[in-house]
């Protein structure tokens, strides 16, 4: 059966991009804002790194809490209420730092408990909408929100912070977040048997092209799943595509104004631009990934291709970074290496809906758990080391250390097809 065209998944998978979108430009930031509230608070790196590695721990804890619900209730009211309350505890941070730095931990820390439901309720929903044939381009853009929230983000909150004030970024991002709530409820449903308007074509091509039927729940056996060497290089392999992009996401604006002598403005637009990079590889990677499928290329030759040649190449990229440079030369290398995580979208990121395709919800959260560790553990680090030595080069190198051996763990023990059947 041929697809029908532009349907109610595809509301459904920009509705899922738009939650993406808002949740990145809400962590972001605080990475802008917390250059002009650490003069104003007169906090050292490694204050500023607790502050920006506090979400992490919230976000982290949430995860596998995250996927659960959304098993047991569904992604939309899951990821709807969760939408809510992370644009509350985004509108309240200003309040919660002028209240101490104790307050300002604990409302970034709860703003990343809600934030942990992105994915796993988004992946809950993709298990039962989004045909096996499509699940690369929608996964990648939907993973899309991220890059470009975090565009905007920070560019936006250069601006602002110039113009306004830091407490406006947060002012004007937690509001974005309750509008795209009252879009969410009334137009996603948990499953297509669900939805009151669906046609009848595009609800008999999703069913011939899923693996999980409407509300089908069934136990996770958690003892094959944790003794399958696949799962475990999921999981690692998660934890090292993220430590770049963490540590980048949080230190970039700092570099640039610290190392790069930009000002504010000009360090937000400039930490901006490797984002887009990886947005416009990320997607252009999903469409070859699937048109090398339709070729007749082997699934593990597609996913293995992506994810090795990603890390290896944001490797690279990181040891050039490390060599002293001019502003120009550092956002090239910067969107180099971030463009190159971005084939890593169409590598490690689908194999959740591929090893586990009836509980990829938990299973997501649960590798999200390990790739939240370097938000916590690498941004508090990167802070520490700054204190330590002065230097971001050795925090480039190990940063090129870690996506390395996650190439390697790949090669060795990834798998392409259920693992739990």
């Amino acid at each position: 059966m041929g697809s029908p065209g532009l349907g109610k998944r595809h509301a459904l998978v920009l509705l899922c991009f738009l939650a993406a979108f808002v949740c990145y430009i809400d962590r972001v930031n605080i990475a802008v804002a917390i250059i002009p509230m650490a003069e104003h608070f007169g906090w050292s790196g490694t204050e500023k790194g607790l502050v920006m590695s506090s979400f992490f721990l919230g976000y982290m804890l949430g995860q596998i809490p995250a996927g659960w619900l959304s098993n047991r209730v569904g992604g939309r009211l899951t990821l709807g209420v969760a939408l809510l309350l992370w644009s509350f505890f985004t509108l309240i941070t200003p309040i919660a730092a002028m209240a101490g730095f104790g307050a300002l931990i604990l409302s970034r820390i709860v703003l990343g408990l809600g934030e942990s439901a992105t994915f796993p309720a988004t992946y809950n929903l993709y298990s039962k909408w989004i045909p096996r044939n499509e699940r690369s381009r929608v996964v990648a853009a939907t993973l899309g929100g991220v890059p470009l929230g975090t565009v905007v983000g920070l560019a936006l909150s250069g601006l602002l912070v110039t113009h306004y004030g830091w407490t406006s970024v947060f002012y004007a991002f937690g509001f974005l977040g309750i509008v795209l709530a009252f879009f969410w409820f009334p137009r996603i449903h948990n499953s297509p048997a669900r939805h009151p308007t669906l046609s009848v074509e595009e609800r008999d091509y999703i069913a011939a092209n899923v693996d999980v039927r409407n509300d089908e729940r069934s136990p996770l056996p958690v003892g094959r799943l944790v003794r399958a060497p696949a799962f475990w290089a999921l999981v690692f392999n998660h934890f090292c595509s993220n430590w770049i992009l963490y540590v980048l996401l949080s230190w970039l604006p700092s570099y640039f104004r610290d190392v790069q002598g930009l000002n504010l403005a000009k360090a937000g637009f400039a930490a901006a631009a490797p984002w887009l990079s990886l947005f416009l590889v990320a997607n252009l990677s999903a469409w070859v990934a699937d048109a090398l499928l339709r070729r007749g290329m082997r699934l593990p030759t597609v996913r293995k291709l992506m994810q090795v040649s990603g890390l290896l190449g944001a490797s690279a990229f990181m040891l050039l970074i490390s060599q002293p440079t001019t502003p120009t030369g550092a956002v090239l290398l910067m969107c180099g290496a971030l463009g190159a995580l971005g084939l890593t979208w169409a590598g490690y990121a689908p194999n959740h809906l591929e090893i586990t395709p009836k509980h990829a919800d938990i299973v997501v959260g649960v590798t999200n758990t390990a790739g939240t560790l370097p938000g916590i553990i690498g941004v508090a680090v990167t802070g520490w080391m700054l204190d330590l030595t002065g230097s971001y080069n050795a925090v480039f190198l190990l940063a090129a250390g870690i996506t390395s051996a996650g190439a390697l763990v790949w090669i060795a023990f990834s798998r392409y097809e259920s693992i739990l059947d």
